[in-house]
């Protein structure tokens, strides 16, 4: 059977795992009549999305398991955290969520719906139907203007890795847009570093007087990844073997190959778990050099892994 195309694949996603999610446990049996499709071609699909998670990052997997003829779905935890999107994100969402309550065994009453609404009415949707969105934050203008007076801004920023804003002083050098987001490179008082900032997460903003650091020599132009500032930095030291790190993940610095072969390597970490998952891939390639508190997470996941063994 000819498969279909991903577009078709992925909205029909966008119904099926709300309401695999709402039921917990469902046959494949039913599963494949509801949305009409082959049980073949349903299992290729939920295969696809137990491998799917918080990219670039592999932070959290969506729980999807066969078992027995039964479908059993998981709510994980990056489905519970808020989401903090902008207008672009949330009307881009909302059309492909009403796209998708077209197709197939989508429920008018199911969770899916229900946040599509609530999504609408805070897009500001009126009786017509009408949207009216600006896609340019109002914080990009300031955030210009510091950078072309050469002014420091105090900003509440909320990252994605936190409960709670945290209050910041950044002088910024360059404000950029790529991948629908607007970005800030900016030297971060609370860090000490140069580092990159998406306006969007920016919820107040006001004049802290002189830029507290000059532009770096060199400051990098924008490229295809960024990771948030505040994310933690690992370094790493890692062998001929492992060097393909460097080229799947982001990374922030990478030195010259020593007399061995190995690089040292500071890279983003967004969780534990992510990084101790890397480090069993990367097995006797690797070691964390810093911080020291990440130092033994490869050693304890291979202890873990053997006691499974035993």
């Amino acid at each position: 059977m000819r498969q279909q195309p991903a577009t078709v694949r992925l909205r029909r996603l966008l119904v099926m795992l709300p309401w695999l999610m709402e039921r917990g446990e469902v046959p494949l049996v039913e599963v494949s009549e509801r949305f009409k499709i082959d049980a073949d071609s349903l299992v290729r699909d939920l295969e696809l999305v137990a491998m799917c998670g918080l990219p670039p990052y592999v932070d959290e997997m969506i729980d999807v398991f066969i078992d027995d003829g039964m479908v059993m779905v998981g709510v994980p935890r990056l489905f519970t955290r808020p989401l903090r999107l902008n207008r672009v994100e949330a009307f881009e969402l909302l059309a492909a969520g009403r796209a998708a309550m077209n197709l197939p065994g989508s429920d008018p009453d199911g969770a899916l719906n229900r946040g599509l609404h609530k999504v609408a009415r805070g897009l500001g949707e009126d009786e017509t139907g009408v949207i009216v969105i600006n896609p340019t934050p109002e914080s990009v203008g300031s955030l210009v203007d510091a950078a072309s007076a050469g002014r420091s801004v105090r900003v509440s920023y909320q990252s994605h890795t936190a409960e709670a804003p945290s209050e910041r002083v950044l002088s910024p050098f360059r404000v950029f847009s790529a991948h629908g987001h607007w970005y800030v490179v900016a030297h971060d008082d609370r860090s000490g570093e140069v580092r990159t900032f998406r306006v969007d997460r920016v919820s107040s903003i006001a004049d802290a007087g002189p830029a507290t650091a000059s532009p770096p020599d060199g400051l990098p132009e924008p490229d295809d990844w960024f990771v948030e500032g505040d994310v933690e930095r690992a370094t790493l030291r890692i062998g001929p073997a492992g060097r393909w790190v460097v080229e799947r993940y982001p990374v922030d610095e990478v030195s010259a190959p020593d007399d061995d072969g190995w690089v040292r390597v500071r890279l983003p970490v967004t969780s534990e778990r992510w990084l101790e998952r890397l480090l069993l891939r990367l097995g006797s390639q690797a070691e964390v050099i810093e911080p020291h508190s990440m130092s033994s997470l490869g050693r304890l996941a291979a202890e873990r892994v053997l006691v499974n063994y035993r």
